[in-house]
């Protein structure tokens, strides 16, 4: 057996995506030396594990291992919490406190989202890094440690260092190796994998079933985006584990755990995993599914007209009467014939068919908002009069939806 199966076997990893298999084999590598390493990814990837494995294989595999997730303590804190404080440094400090550099010494040290640590803690990191020194708070006494970093993020910590937001040094020291995780979006085969492993660890936890997934749930579960990762997959084998009764979990029941799936996969909807998505780019999707539907109402008009055009004859600067392209001209006061391509001596007929070109323009403004009520009324009934699920159809939200109704008094 390989060693990077013995590493996935000991720590629990599953999967056998190439790049999550580079990934454990870079952290194999690294271990044994004393060298600072990156690990980065998105959120909900699994990079706890890739620090465990490097120091499991380090020659400090005795020594203590310390994680730290740097955005969870608080800015005025952070300072106390590595280095430590001296008694009376600040307002509480009632004694001498160690901070984790100095318990972790001999050890390793995980700073776990080390992208959202202030800048004036950062300057005392590069320190201990460079020199191996470092000041309790409220202390001019410099002390030693010997700790090895490993620290993760799932910023771009290029984009940090632009904005001033991480110091360029600081970032070349952590990253003498860097080890990238996939998202879970990248690794197809190993979601139900991921899945089944899950949904068995629920079933004796819980005392119940182990829940299994149809085909077309399967096929649904590979499909989908997975924003929030192993993470997120985790929570919904363990919600469904829980609340569903039926153990055998077809692709529709599925659907309900899964927030924000769009079946057909637009970039507007998968382009941006989080969710601060403005109301124009929700308002964006339901009228790209109007567009579609105007675009066939537009094409048998050309075909009318240009049926109607066959009694007299008709240059082929009046054929751009009925224009190709998506977007229609614009009409103007000074100018109606120039735009449209044609002759300013036109005839009566071509006269006819110019303000029958108005009267498309006319018609297709207004049914823009036709096709508007007509989408929202038909979810409605289709959903039973249930807001959400057809705020969910329509792909916009909520909020999104009821002034919707209430502007066309639905």
């Amino acid at each position: 057996m390989s060693n990077v199966q013995t590493a996935k076997q000991r720590f629990e990893i599953i999967g056998n995506d190439p790049k999550l298999n580079r990934a454990i084999e870079k952290a194999l590598r690294v271990g044994p030396t004393d060298i600072s390493v990156l690990i980065t990814g998105e959120s909900g990837v699994g990079k706890e594990a890739m620090p465990k494995i490097i120091h499991a294989e380090s020659h400090r595999k005795h020594g203590k291992y310390i994680a730290v997730n740097c955005g969870a303590i608080p800015e005025g804190t952070i300072d106390s919490e590595l280095f430590g404080h001296e008694k009376g440094a600040f307002t509480g400090a009632t004694q001498t406190r160690q901070g984790y550099f100095e318990v972790a010494d001999k050890g390793t040290i995980f700073l776990d989202e080390v992208g959202e640590l202030p800048l004036p803690t950062q300057v005392r990191l590069l320190r201990v890094l460079e020199t191996g020194e470092f000041m309790k708070v409220g202390s001019s006494k410099v002390q030693k440690t010997d700790v090895r970093i490993i620290a993760a993020t799932n910023v771009d910590m290029q984009q940090s260092i632009k904005k001033e937001q991480f110091r360029e040094d600081l970032y070349y020291r952590l990253s003498t190796v860097e080890i990238e995780l996939p998202p879970l979006r990248q690794r197809k085969d190993d979601i139900h994998l991921l899945f089944r492993k899950f949904a068995v660890d629920f079933g004796r936890k819980y005392n119940m079933p182990t829940i299994r997934l149809e085909d077309d749930a399967i096929r649904l579960l590979e499909k989908y985006h997975w924003p929030g990762n192993i993470r997120q997959l985790r929570n919904t084998a363990e919600q469904i584990s829980v609340l569903e009764t039926e153990r055998s979990i077809s692709a529709l029941t599925l659907q309900s755990y899964l927030p924000e799936f769009r079946e057909n996969n637009l970039p507007a909807v998968i382009g941006s995993a989080k969710k601060d998505e403005s109301d124009f780019s929700s308002e964006r999707e339901i009228l790209y599914k109007i567009l579609f539907d105007m675009r066939a109402d537009i094409n048998e008009l050309k075909k009318r007209t240009s049926g109607q055009s066959t009694s007299a004859p008709a240059s082929s600067e009046e054929h751009e009467l009925y224009y190709e392209h998506e977007e229609e001209p614009q009409l103007t006061e000074s100018k109606p014939l120039e735009i449209l391509g044609l002759p300013e001596n036109r005839s009566a007929q071509s006269s006819d068919r110019y303000e029958f070109a108005e009267e498309i323009q006319e018609e297709e403004t207004l049914s823009l908002h036709e096709k508007e009520i007509e989408l929202i009324k038909k979810s409605l009934e289709r959903n039973g009069g249930r807001r959400k699920a057809a705020a969910d159809e329509l792909g916009i939200s909520e909020r999104t939806l009821y002034r919707k109704i209430k502007q066309y008094n639905l």
